[in-house]
């Protein structure tokens, strides 16, 4: 055994910042409760040269936990990022090509009853909750408050608490200086402004110090790797190979263009709106100054100029002369996420694209496995190492299986969609849970890890959302259906309250803004 696995781990260098490398950062030092005299120390080391990408733009609803945990005021968030609230995604046209109207469901993130407890989906398919209801309408009230524009909590709603469950959209660039001000001076994290110039080695191939081109040494007894796309540690140092997933997603571009409101005061979409296009998908994502929007496209079947006039006739005349973004997309994971004693978050560890607002949310997840994990010493953290990259292997290709799934089931034609449903594009495990849910439905025991990235009622909303009603099971053959009759009522009972109670959300983000959110 190498002499230096005794080592304690006391120094921890990130490398980047960004959302991935300040949540990491917060989350550590909050986990170690730095203070002056800690003999830990968690420094992050940031280029002044390198711009933030910035059009990671939407979250989870696991956001709320993780700003609670580190202590940050939901309000001052809000007010210093330029928040405002998710309640969901809206797909239009991604059933097929769009006739006298746009078709379209909601991915919404509450649903009334919980269906590991009792799935209301094949009664919904059977037609007990009525023939001409969606399946989001059926079972959740979100689907009607993002319709009709309102906010999902009211101004006297305790801090990250919500009477509709919510993530939110945010201005990447604002979030990551917030967090980086809230980490330096709340937290105790050490920030270093300089660019990379090489890495140093141990004699036992651990990276063992940065040198940096402000001829300052940075030692560290673990690494992590926030360097983006050019993944510096874990690719170029540490020599990890990278698995593209491009035969199966097959998007590698995007046009983003940000774009004011036509009016101060006009009203804010309380949801992510994805617009499927001939060769991608369009995001549309609503600040409260402005839209962050974007087309995601395959450029093998489109050209870079064609994915921007495309994005400019979406946006109208208002978008004609506005500076765009052009940004290649490498998607694919690392073979190993944690290598000797380096560990890769963000984009340096794997890529895929926005569709479902995965990224931010992986970034908490390697973050909050990294703190609570953490090793005390090289002699544990080889077995921290396994765990971790078994982990996000399992999330990472169940990611990829999720996105698929949109493409595949979609109808729309185009030799872009028409090759997204070729046999040979669509991974193993995602085709046999299709056969198995064009017969069968959902079951909540193809959701049985703790890692599982998207719930049973995920694919729910996502299924029926595409596909209407798929099975052949008749009413005669559920069990539960007066009891499901009574559910499907009281999701009616709870939408009317709902929408009488709840503000526009442009009118409680300004209520927020100026008065705040009353603690718990």
């Amino acid at each position: 055994m190498d002499t230096n696995q005794d080592n304690k781990v006391r120094s921890i260098v990130i490398l980047g910042g960004g959302t991935a490398g300040w949540i990491t950062a917060a989350k550590l030092a909050k986990q170690l409760n730095l203070k002056p005299g800690s003999e830990y120390q968690v420094t992050l080391v940031e280029s002044p040269d390198i711009p933030i990408i910035g059009v990671g733009e939407g979250t989870w609803p696991t956001m709320r936990k993780t700003l609670s945990e580190l202590g940050i005021d939901e309000a001052e968030f809000i007010r210093e990022c330029g928040a405002t609230f998710k309640q969901g995604t809206r797909f239009v046209n991604w059933k097929r090509e769009p006739d006298q109207v746009d078709n379209h469901y909601y991915h919404l993130f509450s649903s009334i009853y919980d269906p590991a407890d009792f799935n209301l989906a094949p009664y919904w398919e059977s037609g007990v909750a009525g023939d001409q209801i969606s399946y989001a309408d059926a079972v959740s009230a979100q689907g009607e408050v993002c319709k009709r524009g309102l906010a999902p909590k009211q101004i006297t709603t305790p801090q990250y608490d919500g009477i509709m469950s919510y993530a939110y959209h945010l201005d990447a660039g604002k979030f990551s200086k917030f967090l980086a001000r809230f980490a330096v001076e709340k937290l105790g994290v050490k920030h270093i402004y300089a660019n990379l110039q090489s890495v140093d080695f141990d004699t036992y191939g651990d990276i063992s110090e940065l040198v940096l081109d402000t001829g300052d040494t940075i030692y560290g007894d673990l690494f992590v790797d926030c360097s983006g796309f050019r993944s510096l540690l874990l690719g170029d140092a540490l020599g990890v190979g990278f698995k593209p997933v491009d035969d199966v997603l097959l998007t590698d571009s995007a046009i983003a263009i940000q774009i004011p409101y036509d009016e101060k005061d006009a009203p804010i979409p309380c949801l992510t709106s994805s617009t499927a296009q001939r060769a991608g998908w369009i995001w549309d994502i609503s600040l409260q100054d402005r839209r962050g929007t974007g087309h995601v496209y395959s450029s093998a079947h489109m050209s870079e100029d064609e994915a921007e006039a495309t994005l400019r006739s979406y946006l109208g005349e208002r978008g004609r002369d506005l500076d765009a973004r052009s940004l290649k997309m490498r998607i694919g994971y690392r073979e190993r996420f944690w290598h000797r004693n380096c560990v890769a978050i963000g984009l340096s560890a794997a890529f895929v694209e926005p569709l479902e607002a995965s990224a931010i949310f992986l970034v908490e997840a390697a973050a909050n496995m990294l703190s609570e994990m953490l090793p005390d010493n090289r002699k544990s953290m080889g077995y921290v190492q396994k765990t971790f990259n078994d982990s996000f292997r399992f999330r990472w290709q169940k990611t990829i299986d999720f996105i698929k799934l949109h493409y595949v089931l979609s109808e729309r034609q185009g030799p872009f969609w028409i090759d997204n449903r070729k046999p040979e594009t669509i991974p193993e495990s995602l085709a046999e849970q299709l056969v198995y849910w064009q017969l069968h439905g959902v079951s909540k025991y193809q959701f049985d890890s703790a890692f599982e990235p998207f719930p049973q009622e995920s694919y729910q909303y996502v299924l029926y959302g595409m596909r209407e009603r798929t099975m052949s099971r008749k009413q005669a053959m559920l069990p539960r259906v007066e009891e499901a009759k009574a559910r499907f009522q009281q999701v009616e009972k709870i939408t009317e309250a709902v929408v009488r109670e709840l503000l526009p959300h442009r009118e409680l983000i300004n209520k927020v803004i100026h008065y705040g959110i009353p603690k718990v």
